[in-house]
């Protein structure tokens, strides 16, 4: 089925109210190789990133409440 006008319409509606986006740059042959990985972790690369970042946030908040 096609995506129709009020579809994109509605879901650029929900990513402006509701998303931000954050853009980095990778060394090149990096993106594939983490593009592979996410997909062999069954998740999108946004997905993957995410909880990449989740992750080592955790991870940084405990060390820091140890010290």
């Amino acid at each position: 089925m096609p995506y129709s006008e009020s579809q994109k319409k509605a879901t650029m509606k929900y990513i402006k109210e509701n998303l931000e986006e954050i853009r980095f740059r990778v060394r090149k042959g990096r993106k594939g190789e983490i593009q592979a990985h996410a997909k062999q972790q069954g998740e999108s690369l946004a997905k993957f990133l995410n909880r990449a970042i989740d992750e080592a946030i955790e991870r940084d908040k405990a060390k820091d409440a140890e010290e």
